[in-house]
């Protein structure tokens, strides 16, 4: 299965027989590279993804300043340390889960709430992690 698969069907899928899905989602590596993005996921700077990947390691990192990501600012709410980090936005947020090789994002607004997309996101990463990847 390719990267853009997962993307398609596990990410940018249908929540719950809903008719809402997410508003952008991507799988990278972990330098920063795209796998596999959907059309809306935005094109990143370096050093939005160096503060990612520094919070997984120093959890904490970004709660001072906030997790930017595409331009925009979110506010770093309740993750867990090392593996995802999670923001809000206005009335959308991002959750981001790390497996062993990549980072898996998701990006929601209403009506998708943040548990919605906390389990879409961590269902992928948990199934790649399972896999080995």
């Amino acid at each position: 299965m390719s990267w853009q698969t997962y993307v398609d069907d596990h990410l940018m899928c249908d929540i719950d027989g809903t008719g809402h899905q997410l508003g952008a989602a991507a799988i990278l590596g972990h330098d920063g590279v795209v796998w596999a993005k959907s059309a809306a996921f935005p094109d990143l700077k370096p050093d939005e993804i160096n503060g990612i990947l520094t919070d997984f390691n120093e959890p904490g990192h970004l709660a001072p300043t906030g997790l930017f990501f595409g331009g925009a600012k979110y506010m770093v709410i309740q993750g867990e340390p090392g593996a995802v980090i999670r923001g809000k936005k206005g009335s959308g947020g991002i959750t981001i889960k790390k497996t062993g090789q990549a980072l898996v994002f998701g990006v929601y607004e209403e009506p998708v709430t943040p548990g919605q997309c906390n389990m879409v996101v961590e269902r992928l990463a948990d199934y790649l992690i399972d896999q080995g990847m």
